[in-house]
C-alpha cells in the first residue's frame, strides 16, 4: 500500500541522492522526507541545487526563518540539505553553511529540563527518593 508512484523522469540529479540514501539504509519514510527538503530548496532557488552557492544556503535559512517555518521543520530541512550537500553533491563547504534552529523555551520548559538533568545525575537510589518525596527529606527506616 505504501509504494512510491513514479510520477515521471527522474533526473540523474535525484536518481543519485535516493541511491545515496538507498546505499546508506534509511527508511523509505526519510527518503521521502529528504527527497521532499532537498525539492523545498530547489524550488525556493529556481534552478538546480547543485549550481547553490554559500550565499544561496544562507539566504535560504534566513527567508524559512521569516517566513515562520516551525523550528522542528527547519531542523529537517537542515539534516536532508546537510545529507545531500556532503553525499550527494560532495560540497561539505555548503552543508558546514547550515544552521540548525533552536527554539527559545519557555520557563516551565526550561525548569522541567533542569529537573530533569538533576534526577539523572542522582546515582543514589535513596537520594533519589529524598528528591521525589513530598517533604523533601529521605523516608525514616
Amino acid at each position: 500500500m505504501n509504494e512510491l508512484i513514479p510520477v515521471g523522469p527522474v533526473s540523474p540529479l535525484r536518481q543519485r541522492l535516493v541511491d545515496d540514501m538507498t546505499m546508506r539504509r534509511f527508511s523509505r519514510e526519510t527518503q521521502r522526507n529528504y527527497i521532499r527538503d532537498v525539492g523545498r530548496f530547489a524550488t525556493w532557488l529556481g534552478r538546480s541545487p547543485h549550481t547553490a552557492t554559500a550565499e544561496d544556503v544562507r539566504r535560504f535559512q534566513i527567508e524559512q526563518q521569516e517566513a515562520g517555518v516551525p523550528v522542528p521543520t527547519m531542523n529537517s530541512i537542515v539534516a536532508a540539505l546537510r545529507f545531500f550537500f556532503t553525499h550527494t553533491l560532495d560540497r561539505p563547504d555548503l552543508a558546514r553553511k547550515l544552521r540548525t534552529a533552536h527554539a527559545k523555551l519557555n520557563t516551565t520548559a526550561f525548569y522541567t529540563q533542569v529537573a530533569t538533568r538533576t534526577m539523572r545525575a542522582v546515582v543514589s537510589p535513596l537520594d533519589r527518593l529524598a528528591l521525589t518525596s513530598p517533604s523533601g527529606e529521605a523516608p525514616d527506616g
